[in-house]
């Protein structure tokens, strides 16, 4: 037991007690040690041993002492060992299963095509090397999904104008869903619910067919979508629903893309206020600030009113009245101001004329800029 003890250390006789035996000591010359011992009632420890039992300080009649080895340090190199171990075995499984799922994937858009009865079918490739054919065939499903991802599903997203007999509104509305019609919110209790804006019934009433042909065009997945709008609209106000699919994946960002209608833009309206989803139209977008489910919200009153009112006058390019509505922070309150404007001027004219018809004379008293209005 002695001799195992002191395996790793030169010594020279001299007595010492090691868990009640006696092994002969006088100095031990290892870089583990800081001192010389030259007392019979010390205590040594093989390194060996260190996980197991604590090192006491071990003083000589001389004042030596005798520091701890650092066995620490041996446990955590093997720590490290064992633990980049590991990482290279997980490493090198993570490194294959990559590779086999890539190549299955490769293999799987590579393959030809086969009919019902299992023959190959001919394409544009099929004339090349075999390693050609599936790199050509790969390369051409890939950039296919990618323009599936990136470009809306269709040509034409909507369906050509309605003919006699039956009647096409004349202005195409584009509404957002969520944030303008409704508004998600999420509690532990309920999980996700769609709160109504205040107003939405009405709106969808005020300015719906024959007015305005309405469209709601989102970039929310239809699965989400379609029961909303069912329960949202069940007069059926809402004409057409666009979803994801039908828009452009640009910069990180779903845009609706007009140009995809079949509707002429001129009579073209889109109410949203995201201006990264419609980047691609502005003049063709009335923003609006977004709704965050208060209760005492009027925007959709203001905001039929403004549609009802371009309706009224026959706008032939609903453009110009969108790009001069573009340069306020909130068009709505802009046009609710215009209106009140507009209402006292009707009020002044409509006192005017009826003095004026009561008292011709009256008329001398008005100002000259107010004849003129």
């Amino acid at each position: 037991m002695a001799c195992r003890s002191l395996i790793c250390f030169r010594f020279v006789s001299k007595i010492c007690t090691y868990n009640g035996m006696s092994t002969n000591l006088l100095a031990v010359n290892s870089g583990n040690y800081s001192r010389v011992l030259s007392t019979t009632t010390s205590y040594i420890y093989k390194r060996t041993f260190a996980s197991k039992i604590q090192w006491p300080e071990i003083k000589s009649s001389m004042g030596g002492m005798y520091e701890k080895p650092p066995v620490e340090e041996d446990k955590n190199q093997k720590n490290r060992e064992e633990y980049w171990k590991k990482m290279k075995i997980l490493s090198i499984a993570f490194g294959g299963m990559v590779a086999l799922c890539g190549g299955a994937a490769a293999y799987t858009l590579g393959r030809p095509l086969v009919d019902e009865n299992g023959k190959v079918v001919e394409d544009e490739f099929s004339h090349l090397p075999i390693i050609q054919q599936f790199f050509r065939r790969m390369v051409s499903q890939i950039e296919y999904y990618n323009k599936m991802i990136k470009e809306p599903s269709r040509d034409k997203l909507l369906p050509d104008p309605l003919t006699y007999p039956y009647i096409q509104p004349p202005y195409t509305l584009v509404l957002e869903m969520t944030d303008l019609l409704v508004h998600p919110e999420w509690t532990y209790q309920t999980g996700w619910r769609f709160k109504k804006r205040p107003g939405v019934d009405k709106f969808l009433e005020q300015v719906g067919p024959p007015t305005f042909e309405i469209v709601v065009y989102t970039a929310e997945q239809g699965m989400t979508v379609f029961p909303i709008l069912d329960s949202l609209d069940p007069n059926g106000y809402i004409m057409y629903r666009l979803v994801r699919d039908a828009t452009d994946f640009i910069d990180g960002h779903h845009v609706k893309n007009l140009d995809c209608l079949n509707r002429d833009l001129k009579k073209v309206i889109v109410v949203d206020w995201n201006s990264n989803s419609v980047k691609l139209h502005r003049n063709n977008t009335f923003l609006i600030p977004r709704w965050k489910g208060n209760d005492d919200d009027t925007t959709l009153v203001d905001l039929a009113a403004f549609l009802r009112t371009i309706a009224a006058n026959n706008v032939e390019d609903v453009r110009d009245v969108l790009v001069y509505y573009r340069q306020f922070d909130n068009p709505v309150d802009a046009f609710r101001e215009n209106q009140r404007k507009l209402l006292e001027q009707m009020e002044e004219k409509e006192k005017y004329e009826q003095q004026k018809r009561q008292n011709p004379s009256l008329a001398s008293r008005w100002p000259n800029h107010f004849l003129k209005r």
